[in-house]
């Protein structure tokens, strides 16, 4: 399974990121080393997925491109935790689209209400220019009387 399993990491949540036990130190060169084969593995992986995206003649790859790699590539035993860690993912962005879309359509309510507000405003805004010219012109009246 995942290092995080092996090291002890109590939940999926820690699981993303992976800690060392207390007490272990890695040098330098051991962290470069690391990182050179895990770039070394994730190249071989996409390149091995990309070959499954092509036969399908397709020019993205997708997960189960990733999934028939990693078997491909004898990780068997990572398989699992792989659609574990992919149902995770999925399960969050449906609620973040979820979470997106009652809040989009919270802000277009509340548009709607101020266009409306606007919208009486604007009517009420109408009728006192119609109304001011009237008085004006009372006005206007009034001073030709007095001339």
């Amino acid at each position: 399974m995942f290092m995080a399993f092996q090291t002890g990491v109590a939940n999926r949540e820690d699981a993303k990121c992976p800690q060392l036990p207390d007490g272990v130190n890695v040098s330098k060169e051991a962290r470069r080393a690391i990182s050179q084969a895990a770039s070394v593995f994730v190249l071989y992986a996409t390149s091995c997925a990309n070959n499954f995206a092509m036969k399908a003649k397709r020019k993205t790859l997708n997960a189960g491109d990733v999934l028939a790699a990693m078997e491909e590539m004898e990780f068997e035993r990572f398989l699992e935790p792989l659609r574990e860690a992919l149902e995770v993912y999925k399960q969050g962005q449906k609620g973040k689209k979820v979470s997106e879309q009652k809040r989009k359509d919270k802000e277009k309510k509340v548009d709607t209400e101020n266009n409306k507000s606007r919208d009486e405003e604007g009517e009420d805004d109408d009728e006192r220019m119609e109304e001011e010219p009237e008085v004006e012109n009372e006005a206007e009246e009034e001073e030709e009387v007095e001339n």
